[in-house]
């Protein structure tokens, strides 16, 4: 069935829902006390519990990428007891819910469900159980507070004066799940979509983003330079693959460094160099492989020609050969993560309202990527990070580490956020034609 069919499908059952009329408005001081109303509705005890039980549920059974079954069975167990209709499966295991009216304007918030191929390292009562599997990157967290967003939006469904999509997404770990989201069509009819990522590094109560280019584009490339193998002693009768990788590794990073625009940040990373077996053994061949990244499709896809070009050239120099690969283990690139500037600030406003101005910081991109520039590439986007540092508490480890925890008093927070920009766009925007940049 169409996503949008779908959404008339609810439409009908939901008949009898109060809906409010496109005369109803709001003053600016009703509309600044929504956010703070929304965090106090999502620190009441009933709501925090559904959140962290849902989190360290999630959290001791991790799935990583499109096998996110019981993650979804958990999602849809919870959506269910709050009344909220959903599509499923989308993307796998995706699941995508609907709170309002049924009707336009439609305005997305996103969490993304997977976890990662590492073993937990945290002793603690609610540490994994699957081995070799961790939620390390707080997507756990994002789930939860995707579903405290819910709980909040349909407890006040008959303030909303619209639609608000709910994406639980798999797979955004290296594998596109976002892609696959967009392909299965759930974009459609939705004017705006709103995400965001726990930060380790931002104190609790805080926020940033930034408009424009959040997060860069990126890429991986794998390459395999072939020679002739022999006796390390007589290299003349050989031809050394590991000497061309060197000077292909040294080459790629002249890449940066003189064809660059030093103001247009642009990455070439080698991360793997695999080759030989013994000390006195020239190998037949070596594989490198990497990742570049760009803040511009142009800069990214110059920087991928002169990738190529440069591994081939360089083998050619020492008598090898190169083929190159840019879909390595069938990874996709990532496009840029680029926010709407009228998005922006509608985020910047909400957050404002709800943290104070003061909690509301700009950042400089970064270089990570993320693939919500999946649904930002077509439709307008807002990404942010949320703090959830407290010094009192100690310093936490870093995104992808083993030792990775999560401050779950950062729940609340997210969840009053999530619903805060999705009724506030919902009453201050009819339709994509206002966000437009």
């Amino acid at each position: 069935m169409g996503f949008w069919k779908f959404f008339t499908a609810v439409l009908i059952l939901n008949l009898f829902w109060s809906k409010p009329t496109s005369s109803i408005s709001l003053s600016t001081t009703e509309l600044s006390e929504i956010p703070t109303k929304f965090l106090s509705y999502a620190k009441k005890p009933e709501i925090v519990n559904l959140m962290v039980d849902a989190r360290r549920r999630i959290h001791e059974n991790p799935e990583v990428a499109f096998e996110e079954f019981e993650t979804s069975k958990l999602i849809r167990n919870e959506l269910d007891k709050m009344g909220i209709e959903y599509k499923h499966p989308i993307a796998v295991t995706g699941v995508v819910g609907m709170v309002g009216t049924g009707e336009p304007p439609f305005v997305a918030i996103r969490a993304d469900m997977d976890a990662l191929p590492m073993q937990e390292s945290v002793e603690w009562e609610h540490k994994s159980k699957v081995p070799g599997k961790m939620h390390a990157c707080g997507h756990d967290a994002h789930v939860a507070m995707l579903l405290g967003a819910a709980r909040i939006l349909q407890d006040h469904r008959q303030e909303l004066k619209g639609t608000v999509v709910l994406i639980f997404q798999p797979a955004e770990e290296g594998a596109g799940g976002a892609k696959k989201m967009v392909e299965d069509g759930i974009l459609k009819n939705i004017d705006a979509i709103f995400g965001l990522h726990v930060s380790v590094d931002l104190p609790i109560g805080s926020v940033a983003s930034r408009p424009g280019a959040l997060l860069a584009g990126s890429g991986l490339f794998e390459a395999i330079i072939s020679g002739k193998g022999g006796h390390a002693a007589i290299p003349q009768h050989t031809i050394d693959p590991i000497l061309a990788a060197s000077s292909v590794i040294v080459s790629l990073q002249h890449l940066i460094s003189r064809e660059a625009d030093p103001l247009d940040s642009q990455v070439v990373t080698v991360g793997k160099f695999q080759g030989g077996g013994a000390f006195n053994v020239i190998p037949d061949y070596v594989t490198i492989g990497g990742t570049f990244r760009a803040f511009s499709t142009e800069s990214f896809m110059q920087l991928k020609k002169r990738i190529e070009e440069v591994i081939k050239a360089q083998a050619a120099v020492q008598r090898c050969n190169a083929t190159v690969d840019f879909y390595p283990d069938n990874k996709i690139f990532f496009p840029v993560t680029t926010n709407n500037k009228v998005l922006h600030t509608h985020f910047e406003n909400v957050a404002g309202d709800m943290l104070g101005i003061d909690n509301v910081q700009g950042m400089q991109p970064l270089m990570g990527s993320e693939d919500f520039s999946f649904y930002s590439d077509v439709t307008p986007g807002c990404f942010f990070f949320l703090g959830m540092a407290n010094e009192t508490r100690g310093k936490l480890a870093s995104l992808h580490s083993p030792y990775f925890t999560i401050n779950e008093d950062v729940l609340p927070y997210g969840a009053a956020l999530h619903a805060s920009v999705a009724t506030r766009y919902l009453l201050e925007f009819e339709s994509k034609s206002h966000i437009s940049d």
